[in-house]
Protein backbone atom coordinates (compact mmCIF):
# COMPACT_ATOMS: atom_id res chain seq x y z
CA UNK A 1 0.00 0.00 0.00
CA UNK A 2 1.62 3.14 -0.68
CA UNK A 3 0.00 6.70 0.35
CA UNK A 4 -1.09 9.22 -2.19
CA UNK A 5 -2.29 12.90 -1.05
CA UNK A 6 -5.99 12.95 -1.17
CA UNK A 7 -7.21 15.92 0.96
CA UNK A 8 -3.40 17.65 1.06
CA UNK A 9 -4.70 20.47 -0.97
CA UNK A 10 -6.58 21.39 2.24
CA UNK A 11 -4.45 20.03 4.52
CA UNK A 12 -3.10 23.43 6.07
CA UNK A 13 -6.87 25.37 5.90
CA UNK A 14 -7.88 22.82 8.31
CA UNK A 15 -4.73 22.66 10.23
CA UNK A 16 -3.62 19.50 9.22
CA UNK A 17 0.21 18.42 10.12
CA UNK A 18 2.14 18.41 6.91
CA UNK A 19 2.51 14.47 6.75
CA UNK A 20 -0.87 14.24 6.73
CA UNK A 21 -0.87 13.14 3.36
CA UNK A 22 0.85 9.27 4.98
CA UNK A 23 -2.32 9.49 6.72
CA UNK A 24 -4.85 8.60 4.05
CA UNK A 25 -4.01 4.70 2.70
CA UNK A 26 -4.87 4.71 -1.18
CA UNK A 27 -4.68 1.71 -2.76
CA UNK A 28 -2.25 1.28 -5.92
CA UNK A 29 -3.93 -0.21 -9.37
CA UNK A 30 -4.23 -3.98 -9.08
CA UNK A 31 -1.62 -4.73 -12.16
CA UNK A 32 -3.43 -6.72 -14.71
CA UNK A 33 -2.17 -10.26 -16.10
CA UNK A 34 -2.64 -11.33 -19.88
CA UNK A 35 -4.84 -13.98 -21.16
CA UNK A 36 -5.28 -15.31 -24.52
CA UNK A 37 -7.84 -17.64 -26.41
CA UNK A 38 -6.01 -19.18 -29.72
CA UNK A 39 -8.51 -21.20 -31.78
CA UNK A 40 -8.28 -23.34 -35.46
CA UNK A 41 -11.58 -23.87 -36.96
CA UNK A 42 -11.13 -26.32 -39.37
CA UNK A 43 -10.04 -30.08 -39.14
CA UNK A 44 -8.24 -32.05 -41.61
CA UNK A 45 -4.81 -32.61 -43.18
CA UNK A 46 -5.90 -30.22 -46.20
CA UNK A 47 -6.62 -27.06 -43.70
CA UNK A 48 -2.98 -28.43 -41.53
CA UNK A 49 -1.83 -24.64 -41.73
CA UNK A 50 -4.73 -23.49 -39.40
CA UNK A 51 -3.84 -25.23 -36.05
CA UNK A 52 -0.58 -24.74 -37.08
CA UNK A 53 -0.61 -21.47 -37.08
CA UNK A 54 -2.49 -21.76 -33.84
CA UNK A 55 0.55 -23.80 -32.11
CA UNK A 56 3.10 -21.22 -33.25
CA UNK A 57 0.83 -18.58 -31.88
CA UNK A 58 0.92 -20.83 -28.42
CA UNK A 59 4.49 -20.70 -28.59
CA UNK A 60 4.93 -17.48 -28.51
CA UNK A 61 2.97 -16.57 -25.97
CA UNK A 62 4.29 -19.07 -23.74
CA UNK A 63 7.78 -17.91 -24.60
CA UNK A 64 7.09 -14.52 -23.42
CA UNK A 65 5.70 -15.41 -20.16
CA UNK A 66 1.97 -15.94 -20.30
CA UNK A 67 1.12 -19.22 -18.24
CA UNK A 68 -0.89 -21.96 -19.55
CA UNK A 69 -3.89 -21.25 -16.96
CA UNK A 70 -4.30 -17.77 -18.99
CA UNK A 71 -4.16 -19.36 -22.51
CA UNK A 72 -6.80 -21.49 -24.04
CA UNK A 73 -6.08 -23.14 -26.39
CA UNK A 74 -9.29 -24.59 -29.15
CA UNK A 75 -8.09 -26.84 -32.31
CA UNK A 76 -9.26 -30.42 -33.34
CA UNK A 77 -5.57 -31.94 -32.75
CA UNK A 78 -5.98 -34.21 -35.94
CA UNK A 79 -2.46 -33.59 -37.01
CA UNK A 80 0.23 -34.57 -35.21
CA UNK A 81 -0.67 -38.25 -35.15
CA UNK A 82 -1.98 -38.01 -38.66
CA UNK A 83 -2.07 -40.82 -41.08
CA UNK A 84 -0.81 -38.14 -43.51
CA UNK A 85 1.99 -36.92 -40.93
CA UNK A 86 5.76 -38.21 -42.35
CA UNK A 87 7.00 -36.84 -38.60
CA UNK A 88 4.48 -38.15 -35.76
CA UNK A 89 3.79 -35.60 -33.19
CA UNK A 90 5.37 -33.01 -34.87
CA UNK A 91 3.67 -29.56 -36.39
CA UNK A 92 5.90 -27.13 -38.01
CA UNK A 93 4.35 -23.76 -39.43
CA UNK A 94 7.43 -22.84 -41.67
CA UNK A 95 9.37 -24.92 -44.20
CA UNK A 96 12.45 -26.66 -41.90
CA UNK A 97 10.83 -24.90 -39.00
CA UNK A 98 10.81 -26.18 -35.58
CA UNK A 99 8.15 -27.88 -34.08
CA UNK A 100 5.91 -26.11 -32.86
CA UNK A 101 3.27 -28.98 -31.23
CA UNK A 102 5.33 -29.36 -28.18
CA UNK A 103 3.44 -28.45 -24.96
CA UNK A 104 0.47 -27.17 -26.39
CA UNK A 105 -2.38 -27.33 -24.37
CA UNK A 106 -5.32 -29.52 -25.05
CA UNK A 107 -8.20 -27.29 -23.84
CA UNK A 108 -11.09 -27.99 -26.37
CA UNK A 109 -10.20 -30.50 -29.47
CA UNK A 110 -12.66 -32.25 -31.87
CA UNK A 111 -16.19 -31.94 -31.51
CA UNK A 112 -15.89 -29.44 -28.42
CA UNK A 113 -14.28 -26.59 -30.81
CA UNK A 114 -17.78 -24.83 -31.39
CA UNK A 115 -18.62 -21.40 -32.37
CA UNK A 116 -21.15 -21.66 -28.40
CA UNK A 117 -17.73 -23.14 -27.04
CA UNK A 118 -15.65 -20.11 -27.88
CA UNK A 119 -18.20 -17.44 -26.75
CA UNK A 120 -18.92 -19.53 -23.85
CA UNK A 121 -14.81 -19.29 -23.15
CA UNK A 122 -14.84 -15.82 -24.01
CA UNK A 123 -17.23 -14.46 -21.62
CA UNK A 124 -15.67 -16.41 -18.63
CA UNK A 125 -19.17 -18.96 -18.93
CA UNK A 126 -17.45 -21.78 -16.53
CA UNK A 127 -20.82 -23.19 -16.04
CA UNK A 128 -21.87 -23.42 -20.17
CA UNK A 129 -18.27 -25.70 -20.49
CA UNK A 130 -18.73 -27.78 -17.03
CA UNK A 131 -17.47 -31.33 -18.30
CA UNK A 132 -16.43 -30.17 -21.96
CA UNK A 133 -12.57 -30.31 -22.61
CA UNK A 134 -10.56 -28.57 -19.88
CA UNK A 135 -13.90 -26.46 -18.78
CA UNK A 136 -10.62 -23.47 -18.80
CA UNK A 137 -12.08 -20.53 -19.75
CA UNK A 138 -11.14 -16.37 -19.41
CA UNK A 139 -11.15 -15.31 -16.02
CA UNK A 140 -10.58 -11.85 -16.67
CA UNK A 141 -11.36 -8.70 -14.77
CA UNK A 142 -10.82 -5.08 -15.56
CA UNK A 143 -7.39 -4.83 -15.01
CA UNK A 144 -6.36 -7.42 -17.63
CA UNK A 145 -5.33 -7.47 -21.26
CA UNK A 146 -7.12 -10.23 -23.63
CA UNK A 147 -5.36 -11.26 -26.81
CA UNK A 148 -7.79 -13.28 -28.95
CA UNK A 149 -6.21 -15.31 -32.31
CA UNK A 150 -8.38 -16.81 -34.62
CA UNK A 151 -7.48 -19.09 -38.13
CA UNK A 152 -9.84 -21.13 -40.40
CA UNK A 153 -12.44 -20.26 -43.68
CA UNK A 154 -14.82 -17.51 -43.80
CA UNK A 155 -17.43 -15.82 -45.81
CA UNK A 156 -19.24 -12.49 -45.58
CA UNK A 157 -20.01 -12.40 -41.93
CA UNK A 158 -19.32 -15.47 -40.81
CA UNK A 159 -15.84 -18.08 -39.71
CA UNK A 160 -16.30 -21.64 -39.80
CA UNK A 161 -16.41 -23.97 -36.61
CA UNK A 162 -15.04 -27.54 -37.13
CA UNK A 163 -18.71 -28.24 -35.81
CA UNK A 164 -21.64 -26.93 -34.47
CA UNK A 165 -22.47 -23.81 -37.09
CA UNK A 166 -20.97 -21.28 -38.22
CA UNK A 167 -19.35 -18.35 -35.59
CA UNK A 168 -22.02 -14.95 -36.64
CA UNK A 169 -20.33 -11.63 -36.70
CA UNK A 170 -23.55 -9.75 -34.81
CA UNK A 171 -22.89 -13.00 -32.29
CA UNK A 172 -19.02 -12.56 -31.88
CA UNK A 173 -19.61 -8.64 -31.29
CA UNK A 174 -22.57 -9.34 -29.14
CA UNK A 175 -19.62 -11.06 -26.57
CA UNK A 176 -17.24 -8.74 -27.22
CA UNK A 177 -19.80 -5.55 -26.45
CA UNK A 178 -21.13 -7.63 -22.95
CA UNK A 179 -17.43 -8.29 -21.74
CA UNK A 180 -17.09 -4.65 -22.37
CA UNK A 181 -20.04 -3.83 -20.49
CA UNK A 182 -19.24 -6.33 -17.39
CA UNK A 183 -15.50 -4.95 -17.16
CA UNK A 184 -14.04 -8.46 -18.50
CA UNK A 185 -10.74 -6.82 -19.58
CA UNK A 186 -8.60 -3.57 -19.53
CA UNK A 187 -8.34 -3.81 -23.32
CA UNK A 188 -9.20 -6.77 -25.79
CA UNK A 189 -6.58 -7.43 -29.43
CA UNK A 190 -7.94 -9.33 -31.47
CA UNK A 191 -6.15 -11.05 -34.88
CA UNK A 192 -8.24 -12.54 -37.76
CA UNK A 193 -6.88 -14.65 -40.39
CA UNK A 194 -9.97 -15.80 -42.94
CA UNK A 195 -11.48 -14.99 -45.99
CA UNK A 196 -13.68 -11.75 -45.93
CA UNK A 197 -12.52 -11.88 -42.78
CA UNK A 198 -13.18 -7.78 -42.27
CA UNK A 199 -17.11 -8.60 -42.39
CA UNK A 200 -16.98 -9.75 -39.08
CA UNK A 201 -15.71 -6.22 -37.60
CA UNK A 202 -16.60 -3.79 -40.60
CA UNK A 203 -19.75 -1.55 -39.44
CA UNK A 204 -20.11 -4.01 -36.57
CA UNK A 205 -17.31 -3.04 -33.59
CA UNK A 206 -17.11 0.23 -32.14
CA UNK A 207 -14.75 2.46 -31.61
CA UNK A 208 -14.79 3.13 -27.68
CA UNK A 209 -15.25 -0.26 -25.59
CA UNK A 210 -10.66 -0.71 -25.98
CA UNK A 211 -11.15 -2.92 -28.56
CA UNK A 212 -8.25 -3.49 -31.57
CA UNK A 213 -8.93 -5.94 -33.74
CA UNK A 214 -6.84 -6.49 -37.15
CA UNK A 215 -7.84 -8.68 -40.18
CA UNK A 216 -6.13 -10.89 -43.07
CA UNK A 217 -8.73 -9.35 -45.74
CA UNK A 218 -11.12 -6.98 -45.87
CA UNK A 219 -14.82 -7.82 -46.03
CA UNK A 220 -15.06 -9.06 -49.70
CA UNK A 221 -11.74 -11.15 -50.93
CA UNK A 222 -9.86 -14.31 -49.96
CA UNK A 223 -7.23 -14.06 -47.33
CA UNK A 224 -4.06 -16.72 -48.58
CA UNK A 225 -2.27 -19.59 -47.76
CA UNK A 226 1.55 -19.99 -48.11
CA UNK A 227 4.68 -22.13 -47.24
CA UNK A 228 3.75 -25.27 -49.55
CA UNK A 229 4.99 -28.43 -48.39
CA UNK A 230 6.12 -30.75 -50.81
CA UNK A 231 6.64 -33.38 -48.46
CA UNK A 232 3.71 -33.06 -46.22
CA UNK A 233 2.12 -32.10 -49.42
CA UNK A 234 -0.24 -28.80 -47.61
CA UNK A 235 0.44 -25.48 -47.03
CA UNK A 236 2.14 -25.02 -43.43
CA UNK A 237 0.83 -21.46 -42.82
CA UNK A 238 -1.42 -18.36 -43.77
CA UNK A 239 0.01 -15.20 -45.09
CA UNK A 240 -1.13 -12.56 -42.41
CA UNK A 241 -0.58 -15.30 -39.70
CA UNK A 242 2.74 -16.01 -40.31
CA UNK A 243 3.56 -12.36 -40.85
CA UNK A 244 2.51 -11.10 -37.86
CA UNK A 245 4.12 -14.28 -35.90
CA UNK A 246 7.28 -14.10 -37.46
CA UNK A 247 7.49 -10.29 -37.04
CA UNK A 248 7.02 -11.20 -33.03
CA UNK A 249 9.48 -13.92 -32.96
CA UNK A 250 12.25 -10.95 -34.26
CA UNK A 251 11.23 -7.74 -32.60
CA UNK A 252 11.69 -6.72 -29.39
CA UNK A 253 7.90 -7.08 -27.56
CA UNK A 254 8.92 -4.26 -25.22
CA UNK A 255 9.44 -2.05 -27.94
CA UNK A 256 7.64 -2.59 -31.17
CA UNK A 257 3.62 -0.97 -31.06
CA UNK A 258 0.37 -2.97 -32.37
CA UNK A 259 0.90 0.15 -34.55
CA UNK A 260 4.43 -1.24 -35.77
CA UNK A 261 3.21 -4.33 -36.15
CA UNK A 262 -0.01 -4.08 -38.25
CA UNK A 263 2.31 -1.52 -40.78
CA UNK A 264 4.69 -4.85 -41.56
CA UNK A 265 1.79 -7.01 -42.00
CA UNK A 266 -0.12 -5.25 -44.04
CA UNK A 267 2.75 -4.50 -46.39
CA UNK A 268 3.85 -7.98 -46.39
CA UNK A 269 0.56 -9.11 -47.03
CA UNK A 270 0.63 -8.18 -50.44
CA UNK A 271 -2.20 -10.19 -51.88
CA UNK A 272 -4.65 -9.21 -49.39
CA UNK A 273 -5.99 -5.97 -47.89
CA UNK A 274 -5.44 -6.30 -44.18
CA UNK A 275 -7.30 -4.29 -42.25
CA UNK A 276 -8.21 -2.46 -38.49
CA UNK A 277 -11.23 -1.74 -36.69
CA UNK A 278 -12.46 -0.29 -33.10
CA UNK A 279 -10.14 1.60 -31.11
CA UNK A 280 -7.44 2.98 -32.79
CA UNK A 281 -5.36 4.72 -29.26
CA UNK A 282 -4.88 0.81 -28.30
CA UNK A 283 -2.23 0.84 -31.68
CA UNK A 284 0.38 2.67 -29.96
CA UNK A 285 0.57 0.15 -27.01
CA UNK A 286 3.49 -2.12 -27.18
CA UNK A 287 2.66 -6.06 -28.49
CA UNK A 288 3.79 -7.33 -25.92
CA UNK A 289 0.83 -6.10 -23.61
CA UNK A 290 -1.30 -8.79 -25.34
CA UNK A 291 1.46 -11.08 -26.60
CA UNK A 292 3.37 -11.63 -23.10
CA UNK A 293 6.04 -8.93 -22.01
CA UNK A 294 9.22 -10.94 -21.38
CA UNK A 295 11.58 -10.02 -24.08
CA UNK A 296 13.02 -13.25 -25.08
CA UNK A 297 16.18 -13.91 -28.12
CA UNK A 298 14.83 -13.21 -31.47
CA UNK A 299 13.91 -16.42 -32.92
CA UNK A 300 16.39 -17.11 -36.10
CA UNK A 301 14.09 -18.23 -39.30
CA UNK A 302 15.41 -20.79 -41.65
CA UNK A 303 16.94 -19.84 -44.56
CA UNK A 304 13.77 -19.99 -46.86
CA UNK A 305 12.05 -16.90 -47.74
CA UNK A 306 11.52 -14.44 -45.11
CA UNK A 307 8.43 -12.97 -47.02
CA UNK A 308 6.50 -16.16 -48.19
CA UNK A 309 6.56 -15.86 -52.52
CA UNK A 310 4.18 -18.84 -52.91
CA UNK A 311 0.87 -17.75 -51.36
CA UNK A 312 -2.11 -18.45 -52.97
CA UNK A 313 -5.92 -17.76 -51.92
CA UNK A 314 -7.25 -20.20 -49.37
CA UNK A 315 -10.34 -21.54 -51.99
CA UNK A 316 -7.06 -22.64 -54.23
CA UNK A 317 -5.76 -24.70 -51.78
CA UNK A 318 -7.60 -27.95 -52.59
CA UNK A 319 -6.57 -28.17 -56.24
CA UNK A 320 -2.88 -26.78 -55.41
CA UNK A 321 -2.50 -29.81 -53.12
CA UNK A 322 -4.49 -31.95 -55.79
CA UNK A 323 -2.23 -31.49 -57.93
CA UNK A 324 1.02 -31.27 -56.11
CA UNK A 325 0.36 -35.07 -55.06
CA UNK A 326 -0.38 -35.71 -58.68
CA UNK A 327 2.93 -34.39 -60.14
CA UNK A 328 4.62 -36.45 -57.07
CA UNK A 329 2.76 -39.35 -57.65
CA UNK A 330 5.28 -42.04 -57.66
CA UNK A 331 3.01 -45.22 -59.56
CA UNK A 332 0.09 -45.67 -61.69
CA UNK A 333 -1.94 -46.47 -58.84
CA UNK A 334 -1.36 -43.64 -56.53
CA UNK A 335 -1.73 -41.17 -59.74
CA UNK A 336 -5.41 -42.87 -60.79
CA UNK A 337 -6.86 -42.05 -57.05
CA UNK A 338 -5.62 -38.60 -57.29
CA UNK A 339 -7.23 -38.24 -60.44
CA UNK A 340 -10.60 -39.55 -59.05
CA UNK A 341 -10.30 -36.95 -55.73
CA UNK A 342 -9.83 -34.53 -58.30
CA UNK A 343 -12.82 -35.19 -60.31
CA UNK A 344 -14.42 -35.84 -57.20
CA UNK A 345 -13.94 -31.90 -55.99
CA UNK A 346 -13.81 -30.49 -59.55
CA UNK A 347 -17.46 -31.93 -59.33
CA UNK A 348 -18.48 -31.43 -55.82
CA UNK A 349 -17.77 -27.50 -56.93
CA UNK A 350 -19.94 -28.10 -59.82
CA UNK A 351 -23.04 -29.65 -57.58
CA UNK A 352 -22.41 -26.62 -55.39
CA UNK A 353 -22.98 -24.12 -57.67
CA UNK A 354 -26.03 -25.51 -59.78
CA UNK A 355 -28.12 -26.01 -56.93
CA UNK A 356 -27.19 -22.75 -55.16
CA UNK A 357 -28.64 -21.34 -58.66
CA UNK A 358 -31.63 -23.86 -58.26
CA UNK A 359 -32.41 -22.30 -55.01
CA UNK A 360 -32.42 -19.15 -56.58
CA UNK A 361 -34.13 -19.11 -59.36
CA UNK A 362 -36.54 -21.07 -57.38
CA UNK A 363 -36.85 -18.13 -54.85
CA UNK A 364 -36.99 -15.11 -56.77
CA UNK A 365 -39.30 -16.72 -59.71
CA UNK A 366 -37.48 -14.14 -61.67
CA UNK A 367 -35.08 -14.75 -64.10
CA UNK A 368 -33.40 -11.42 -64.58
CA UNK A 369 -33.50 -11.01 -60.73
CA UNK A 370 -31.71 -14.24 -59.97
CA UNK A 371 -29.11 -13.43 -62.56
CA UNK A 372 -28.42 -10.33 -61.18
CA UNK A 373 -28.17 -12.05 -57.83
CA UNK A 374 -25.92 -15.03 -59.02
CA UNK A 375 -23.18 -12.36 -60.31
CA UNK A 376 -23.03 -9.51 -58.16
CA UNK A 377 -20.46 -10.54 -55.56
CA UNK A 378 -20.26 -7.14 -53.76
CA UNK A 379 -23.01 -6.24 -51.84
CA UNK A 380 -23.05 -4.91 -47.97
CA UNK A 381 -24.65 -7.15 -45.20
CA UNK A 382 -27.65 -4.94 -44.03
CA UNK A 383 -30.72 -7.74 -43.96
CA UNK A 384 -28.64 -9.60 -40.88
CA UNK A 385 -30.92 -11.44 -39.14
CA UNK A 386 -32.37 -12.95 -43.05
CA UNK A 387 -28.92 -13.68 -44.03
CA UNK A 388 -28.02 -15.45 -40.77
CA UNK A 389 -31.18 -17.47 -40.88
CA UNK A 390 -30.55 -18.43 -44.37
CA UNK A 391 -27.25 -19.37 -43.54
CA UNK A 392 -28.06 -21.58 -41.09
CA UNK A 393 -30.32 -23.06 -42.77
CA UNK A 394 -28.55 -23.78 -45.79
CA UNK A 395 -25.99 -24.91 -43.50
CA UNK A 396 -28.23 -27.57 -41.93
CA UNK A 397 -30.05 -28.31 -45.05
CA UNK A 398 -27.98 -28.43 -48.21
CA UNK A 399 -24.22 -28.71 -46.96
CA UNK A 400 -22.08 -28.88 -43.45
CA UNK A 401 -19.85 -25.20 -44.43
CA UNK A 402 -17.72 -26.67 -41.84
CA UNK A 403 -17.33 -29.73 -44.10
CA UNK A 404 -17.94 -28.58 -47.92
CA UNK A 405 -16.05 -25.31 -47.54
CA UNK A 406 -16.01 -24.20 -51.35
CA UNK A 407 -19.61 -23.54 -50.10
CA UNK A 408 -18.29 -20.59 -48.23
CA UNK A 409 -17.92 -19.13 -51.83
CA UNK A 410 -21.38 -18.86 -52.18
CA UNK A 411 -22.48 -17.78 -49.16
CA UNK A 412 -22.53 -13.82 -51.37
CA UNK A 413 -25.53 -15.26 -53.16
CA UNK A 414 -27.37 -15.38 -49.71
CA UNK A 415 -26.06 -12.09 -48.83
CA UNK A 416 -27.80 -10.98 -52.48
CA UNK A 417 -31.18 -12.19 -51.84
CA UNK A 418 -31.63 -11.02 -48.24
CA UNK A 419 -30.53 -7.62 -49.33
CA UNK A 420 -33.01 -7.90 -52.57
CA UNK A 421 -35.55 -8.39 -50.37
CA UNK A 422 -36.66 -11.70 -51.21
CA UNK A 423 -38.75 -13.47 -48.78
CA UNK A 424 -37.11 -15.79 -46.15
CA UNK A 425 -39.32 -18.32 -46.22
CA UNK A 426 -39.23 -18.51 -50.13
CA UNK A 427 -35.78 -19.10 -49.30
CA UNK A 428 -35.62 -21.35 -47.43
CA UNK A 429 -38.58 -23.13 -49.37
CA UNK A 430 -36.36 -23.45 -51.78
CA UNK A 431 -33.30 -25.03 -50.10
CA UNK A 432 -35.77 -27.55 -48.71
CA UNK A 433 -36.78 -28.25 -52.50
CA UNK A 434 -33.20 -28.07 -53.92
CA UNK A 435 -31.52 -29.79 -51.67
Amino acid sequence: MRYIVMLALFGAAFGFPADFEEAIPVAEPEPGVNWAVLIAGSTGWGNYRHQADVCHAYQILHRNGIPDERIVVMMADDLAHNIRNPTKGIIINHPDGKDVYHGVPKDYTRFDVTAKNFLRVLKGDREGVAGIGSGKVIESGPHDNVFVYYTDHGAPGIVAMPHGGMLHADDLVTTLKEMHQESKFNKLVFYLESCESGSMFDKMLPDNINIFATTAANGKESSYACYMDKTRKTFLGDLYSVNWMEDTDVESVQKETLQQQFEKVKMLTNRSHVQEYGDMNIKNDIIGQYQGTINYPSVTLPPYRQVPHDAIPSPDVPLAILNLRLETAETDEERQTVLAELKDELNLRTSIAQKMKDIVTMATDDAEQAEDILVNHHRDITARACYKAAVNHFHDTCYDLSQYEHALRHMYTLVNLCEEQVPLDRVTAAMDSVC
